[in-house]
């Protein structure tokens, strides 16, 4: 089942100042960006977030979960948290200081 325009919507007015925070379609779901980092999925109506220990710390209890098959497990944030906008920008901030900066594209080569 893809991911409802409207949940990405609703996600996206609780994060109001965690940073430039976006969510891009992929694939009939949604990468979530912070500040140009990716960091979660919204797969199935539901936030997957990658994994950091600042991020667990903030986030617990929480369980583990694959945002699809075959994928890494990601912190499965439950809809009724995305409420407290506080907490999710908090956890997004956290999550984002974490992790790289994504690498440069390489230019295309002329054929």
């Amino acid at each position: 089942m893809a991911t409802q325009k409207r949940t990405v919507d609703d996600f996206l007015e609780q994060t109001v100042g965690a940073g430039a925070v976006s969510a891009k379609p992929m694939f009939g779901e949604y990468g979530v960006y912070v500040d140009g980092k990716m960091i979660g999925l919204i797969c199935d109506d539901q936030l997957y977030v990658k994994p950091t220990p600042s991020g667990r710390r903030h986030a617990e209890p929480v369980t583990d979960a694959p945002p699809y098959p075959g994928a890494k497990p990601h912190l499965l944030i439950a809809a009724d948290r995305w409420d407290d906008a506080a907490w999710l920008g908090e956890l997004l901030r956290l999550t984002a200081a974490e992790l790289p900066m994504p690498k440069p594209r390489k230019p295309k080569k002329d054929a």
